[in-house]
């Protein structure tokens, strides 16, 4: 079952119109959110997230979107899959109703749930190698806009063909000043030993919920040292960890870069003290 605007469909007569603004210009954004026996992780981070992404680009938020709204919609979508005590990956869509070309002809919006279900309840981390590379024919604009989760996403694709077609697991993106940013599909942090490094929004990344959680647990760790900055290509070999992270697969290890391989030891202990966080519910 689908979630459209409120409507319950059987996905195979679940369809939207060709002049939908999400398909016709990307005018659309989105939330990829883990829940785990009907709890939402991280909601609040979420909805707060969707509704600044919304303020930016000029949509017109209705006032039933609330989050308690939105959480009930999601669950309730959960419970007629059948899906209510497995962990599930859930897919929320909002764009701008259909009308206008580049100009809209209106800044209200419609939504679309769609989900999945996911095989392990936690995160979990396998001793499998992954080895990632710098993608250099596109680059990442340094604004406000590279940081929203919105429909546009050419430069994720590509990077992913690219990947796919020369063995590798993922890709590093680069911004127009040639630093880098995140991974294709979630946002990267780098050890040294005590410090624990990860690209500032400000260069261009998503502003990613695991990301933010992880911030948020690292600054109560005292034997580590915390740093949003720059990342330059160079540094790379330096490193002792790096690891790629995102709410639906939570923490992966890069095991190889280059010539430079990679130790584990922090993304494991770290994973272990997210799944602990999850599990108390905070």
């Amino acid at each position: 079952m689908i979630n459209i605007d409120g409507n319950l469909l059987d996905d195979d007569k679940a369809t939207l119109p060709v002049n939908n603004r999400g398909y016709a210009y990307g005018d659309a954004l989105f939330e990829t959110i883990r829940v785990n026996s009907g709890s939402i992780l991280f909601w609040e981070d979420h909805y707060f997230r969707l509704m600044a992404s919304m303020r930016i680009l000029r949509m017109q938020i209705p006032m039933q979107f609330t989050p308690e709204f939105l959480e009930k919609e999601i669950l309730d979508l959960i419970t007629e899959n059948g899906l209510t005590n497995k962990s599930v990956r859930v897919k929320l869509i909002v764009n701008r109703v259909s009308g206008g070309l580049y100009t809209p002809i209106s800044n209200e919006v419609t939504y679309c749930i769609t989900m999945s279900q996911i095989a392990s309840p936690f995160y979990t981390i396998t001793d499998q190698a992954y080895e990632v590379t710098l993608f250099k024919d596109h680059y990442v604009a340094k604004d406000l806009l590279s940081t929203l989760k919105s429909n546009n996403r050419l430069v994720n694709i590509l990077g992913s063909i690219f990947a796919k077609e020369n063995g590798f697991d993922n890709c590093l993106l680069l911004n127009a000043d040639k630093m880098i940013i995140e991974a294709l599909n979630g946002n990267l942090f780098l050890v040294k030993g005590t410090v624990i490094k990860t690209p500032p929004v400000a260069d261009g990344c998503l502003k990613g919920i695991l990301r933010t959680q992880l911030l948020r647990l690292l600054k109560k760790l005292p034997e580590f040292q915390i740093e949003e900055a720059s990342v330059s290509p160079f540094e790379l070999q330096k490193a002792d960890e790096l690891f790629v992270t995102n709410v639906i697969t939570g923490i992966v290890p890069i095991t190889r870069f280059r010539k430079k391989e990679y130790d584990t030891t922090i993304s494991k202990r770290i994973v272990g003290l997210l799944n602990s966080r999850i599990r108390l519910g905070d």
